[in-house]
This record gives C-alpha cells, sequence and structure tokens, in this order.
C-alpha cells in the first residue's frame, strides 16, 4: 500500500481547467469524452476530475483522431479499443518471451550439470547444414539435372 501511494505522489496529475487550457479545448469535451468512456480520469475524495501523463497521452491520440483525420466519437471509441487490445497483447507476448527465456535458461545450466556429472563427458555439440553433413558421410550429392 505504501508503495502505491509513493508512486501516485510522484505522478502528475492535473484539473480539468488545466487540461483544457493546455489543449484549447472546452472542459464540457473532457467530460463528453469520459461520458462516452474515452478517458478515465481519476477522481479526489471530492469528487474532483486529476488527469493523469497517461490519460493526457490518450487525450492527444483522442484531439488527433478527431481533428487531424476526421474521425467521429464512435470510430475513436473503436479505435481505441484496438490500441487498449495491442497494448494488452504486447504486455502478454513480452511475459511470454520473459518465461519462455527463463525456461530456456534453466534447461541450460540442467543439461549443462547433468554434463559435469556424466559418466562419460561428451563434447558440445554445433549444428552442422544437413548437406555439409551429407558430403562429410561420403554420401554424393544429389546430381542437377540439366
Amino acid at each position: 500500500m505504501k508503495t502505491r501511494r509513493a508512486a501516485n505522489e510522484r505522478k502528475k496529475f492535473y484539473s480539468i481547467g488545466v487540461v483544457a487550457k493546455m489543449y484549447n479545448i472546452h472542459p464540457q469535451t473532457l467530460r463528453l469524452y469520459e461520458r462516452e468512456g474515452l478517458l478515465r480520469p481519476s477522481r479526489t475524495a471530492k469528487n474532483t476530475r486529476l488527469y493523469s501523463e497517461e490519460d493526457l497521452k490518450r487525450l492527444e491520440t483522442i484531439l488527433n483522431l478527431t481533428r487531424e483525420m476526421g474521425v467521429n466519437l464512435a470510430g475513436v471509441e473503436i479505435i481505441m479499443n484496438l490500441l487498449d487490445k495491442m497494448e494488452e497483447m504486447k504486455a502478454q507476448i513480452n511475459q511470454l518471451l520473459r518465461y519462455l527465456q527463463e525456461e530456456l535458461s534453466q534447461e541450460i545450466q540442467d543439461f549443462d550439470a547433468r554434463m559435469r556429472t556424466a559418466l562419460v563427458r561428451a563434447p558440445r555439440m554445433s549444428m552442422i547444414p544437413l548437406d555439409e553433413w551429407v558430403r562429410t558421410e561420403g554420401e554424393a550429392e544429389p546430381s542437377q539435372s540439366p
């Protein structure tokens, strides 16, 4: 609990009036974006909206879509949902990659430990391309037809 509170204290938060001035939009527009579910500012104990840096980045994306690209709010909602899902999938992929890396590292350590205690030690093998291996075994290479 203390770490979460400490993290929140380090974050910057902006009131609705400050955000409206920063982005040259009416506060009512910010309230509309919240009603539509496009923005989710945090609230104080007295129910005042507080916008974080993440909220501002999201607002910038929304404003870019509406102002520069002419997307309506229904389209913005679909795009923002897709962006959220993409971020979620990126996090899952990164988690999977970390897991696979840990598992592979553990397997390599286990293999090395088994090799150190083996009755007959085998040298580490390296990968040899199949066509090279076939040549070293004395088999003829396939003939090439004209």
